[in-house]
């Protein structure tokens, strides 16, 4: 049994007016004062909202277009992934193809921060009040995912705010804070956001991804708040079929495969990353026209895979990627528009506004009807 972490700092008040908002001081990125490794940053697919995948068998496709897989983890929850799924999670540990980003460490003082001023924003709206009526079963979330490892007392303020909304109930192991399921989902969608600068101590460039179609709706709903920058700005590219579904083909000819046609694949990733951002950015008049070209050419990348993919594997593809994110400015000084990664959808090598900002993530599945 892993014993409780202590930690001890001084005690906030923990309630406060429903109608006062937190005053978080954040800067206009996410501050970090790690030194990236040498080398050229790996692609990484950052796993959300679980600390281990949904469907293993999807993984072993989407590694056509990604470096690796990421996944935030709490520290107590080191290794399960292995033991889960230990033909897959264990195979890609051990080819290097699998990290971890322990959620105890990475989500510090500053990203519990961002994390609350967020948080905040969504609790004083009154959104979230039609939840506690809803019925729906509580999840459990580890505490650190909740920053009590980074800022206990702000942590502590944010679950009794929860708690007086019925959105969230007292800790039953002191490791985990049973909350509501969209709550849950959404301290975890913010999470994939604030978190992908810590990446860059580990060499690695987190793109957030999931195969969870209810936390990007998450994410879209959140950017699309009155108080966001990105209101009116989201761009959503759906899913698009790109490859066939290998869950049945073993794992070191996926990766065969995927060492000779992983450029295509990663451009094709980039492509509609950076689509999405060129499109963000015009002016609402501009972009029904502009997203129609673009959806144009990403329909031909995703035809040169397809006819890759079923020569190699003859099978039928079934295999979809999609994308849904917002980039905009941050000279208006938004403090939502602060919270997020400088230069986010941009894609890696292509040069980026200094004060630009952005939110994205991929959403992928397999599934017979897109055969």
């Amino acid at each position: 049994m892993t014993p409780k972490r202590k930690v001890q700092r001084k005690r906030r008040p923990l309630r406060r007016s429903s109608k006062e908002r937190v005053s978080v001081s954040v800067p206009p990125s996410v501050p970090t004062t790690v030194t990236p490794l040498s080398g050229p940053a790996k692609d990484v697919a950052f796993y959300y909202p679980g600390h281990l995948w949904a469907y293993g068998d999807w993984i072993k496709t989407l590694l056509l277009f990604f470096d690796g897989i990421g996944l935030l983890i709490p520290e107590y929850k080191q290794g399960e992934p292995e033991l889960r799924d230990p033909v897959l999670a264990g195979a890609l540990r051990e080819r290097g193809l699998l990290h971890y980003l322990v959620a105890d460490s990475v989500v510090d003082q500053a990203a519990t921060q961002q994390l609350a001023t967020a948080l905040t924003d969504v609790i004083v709206s009154g959104a979230l009040d039609p939840l506690a009526k809803d019925g729906t079963e509580f999840h459990e979330i580890s505490m650190s995912r909740m920053g009590y490892y980074g800022d206990r007392g702000l942590a502590e303020m944010l679950f009794e705010e929860l708690k007086a909304r019925g959105l969230a109930k007292q800790s039953q192991d002191g490791a985990s804070i049973p909350v509501h399921r969209t709550v849950r989902n959404l301290i975890l969608v913010l999470l994939a956001q604030i978190l992908r600068p810590k990446g860059e101590a580990m060499g690695l460039d987190l793109s957030p991804a999931t195969d969870q179609f209810r936390v990007v709706r998450a994410l879209t709903e959140f950017l699309n708040l009155p108080q966001a920058p990105t209101t009116g700005r989201v761009v959503a590219f759906d899913l698009q079929v790109v490859s066939v579904d290998l869950s049945r083909v073993p794992l070191d000819e996926v990766l065969s495969f995927r060492t000779e046609n992983q450029k295509s694949h990663q451009k094709y990733a980039r492509s509609v990353r950076d689509f999405a951002r060129q499109l963000s950015l015009l002016p609402e008049t501009e972009r029904v026209k502009a997203f129609e070209d673009r959806q144009a050419e990403i329909e031909d990348l995703a035809s040169d895979l397809r006819r890759t993919a079923r020569k190699a594997w003859r099978q039928p593809t079934s295999f979809a990627l999609g994308l849904a994110g917002a980039a905009w400015s941050l000279s208006s000084g938004n403090p939502i528009g602060a919270l997020l990664s400088v230069g986010a959808l941009a894609a890696k090598g292509l040069s980026t506004p200094p004060r630009e900002a952005g939110a994205f993530s991929y959403v992928f599945a397999a599934h017979e009807k897109y055969s």
